[in-house]
């Protein structure tokens, strides 16, 4: 799958700290310690519908993430699925009178379009379901060999499911009890009715084909991958087991992250799929969760066609915590594209302060489990000297834009 178009990301003099993320699993900021290559895996998206705000808040706290490892000096491995077939891509083509793949292929493509404007690095590795089905039934077939799933007794739609007490470590991810799970699991794809299962919590591996289903040949028959073996599958297959984050959304924190995580340690043997669990929290509208079933969405193509600046978007959405559930209002809009302004304007004065304590500040509140708010009051401070005239001889002109962009992902030139 084609990715979309890079970023040139200028260089910043000096260093600053190791990065320390929140873990979902150990529930508390930790180092994280990559190698030379630092390895990170985002769940992508089903493409039934545009971009929203909910997604981009995800897509660019990951690439603060990507930009921060390249700043210490890190090569990134960063690894991006898009589920391009299943129930939802279906069920709003039959809506809509549209075949599935072309839905599906202009959503990806808008996607993509709104990425690149954006500025989000692009990952290594962009995979869609469809081309990794291959993949996904090598690994199905290595899980019922070695009995971590099964095969339901069901002539019409043999469907093959992963057993939940595979991994004695399954629920580590979460951390949440059964009562949690079996709520999630039903509200969130999940079939805890499915008749023939032998655990109400089994998650889906292989969906034996159904009339009017697109399906590909497996040795266990006919059908489709299920939703969490793509990205355990995808996953294997580019940066291994233990890579160094694994991110999303926090409505994947269960089931997707936690099967995903199950079904690639059956497979490995290994303790921990990922040696990071990292979520961002959920942007809401109106005071309720943005969402495609609320359909109170605002969406980054709207806003792009409303001229709205991208730089505007990304600061908007830094304005709060990325773990944090936050609302999206015209004021926050407003603020940002304020604060943008106020920032371009000192970043044409040639005689602004010293630029090395506010590069150190950014690089330290961005280590710091990506505190946005406290990197953009530091930038903020420095424009409000930057106006009121407290110039340094020491300034180099240039070097605190190039920070911004860098590690920001905001560019301080006006867009042409």
């Amino acid at each position: 799958m084609q990715s979309w178009s890079d970023t040139v990301v200028p260089s910043v003099p000096g260093r600053g700290p190791a990065l320390r993320l929140f873990d979902t699993s150990d529930q508390q900021v930790r180092p994280v310690v990559p190698g030379a290559t630092a390895t990170m895996y985002v769940c992508g998206i089903t493409p039934y519908d545009a971009t929203h705000l909910g997604h981009a808040a995800t897509y660019l706290a990951f690439d603060l993430v990507n930009r921060i490892w390249r700043d210490l000096g890190h090569d990134v491995h960063y690894v991006q699925n898009i589920t391009d077939v299943d129930d939802p891509l279906f069920e709003r083509a039959d809506r809509d009178g549209i075949d599935w793949v072309d839905l599906g292929q202009r959503e990806i493509q808008l996607f993509r379009e709104d990425m690149a404007a954006l500025r989000v690095l692009p990952p290594r590795d962009y995979i869609g379901a469809v081309e990794s089905v291959d993949e996904v039934v090598e690994v199905v077939g290595k899980l019922v060999a070695s009995g971590a799933a099964y095969i339901v007794d069901d002539a019409e739609h043999p469907d093959i499911y992963f057993r939940t007490d595979a991994t004695e470590q399954f629920g580590y991810e979460s951390g949440y009890d059964l009562p949690t799970m079996q709520k999630f699991f039903a509200e969130r794809g999940g079939d805890p009715d499915r008749p023939g299962k032998r655990d109400p919590l089994d998650a889906l591996v292989w969906r034996a084909a159904r009339d009017g289903e697109p399906s590909w040949d497996s040795p266990h028959g006919p059908g489709r991958p299920g939703w969490h073996i793509e990205c355990a599958a995808i996953a294997l297959n580019r940066i291994g087991s233990g890579f160094d984050v694994q991110g999303g959304g926090s409505d994947l924190i269960f089931p997707h992250h936690e099967f995903s995580a199950a079904h690639a340690e059956a497979l490995t043997g290994d303790r921990r799929f990922a040696k990071h669990y990292v979520h961002t929290g959920m942007i809401g509208l109106d005071g309720e969760k943005m969402s495609k079933s609320r359909g109170n969405l605002v969406f980054v193509s709207k806003l792009r066609a409303a001229q709205v600046d991208p730089a505007a978007i990304r600061l908007g959405l830094f304005a709060g915590h990325y773990r944090q559930d936050r609302a999206w209002t015209d004021d926050v809009l407003d603020d940002a594209v304020n604060r943008l302004a106020r920032w371009r304007r000192a970043a044409t004065n040639d005689s602004g302060p010293a630029s090395a304590p506010t590069i150190e500040r950014l690089r330290q509140h961005l280590a710091d489990d990506l505190d946005t708010p406290k990197a953009i009051a530091a930038i903020d401070a420095w424009a409000a000297d930057v106006h009121d005239g407290l110039g340094s001889d020491t300034a180099a002109p240039g070097e605190i834009a190039a920070a911004v962009d860098a590690l920001l992902g905001v560019p301080l030139t006006e867009p042409r």
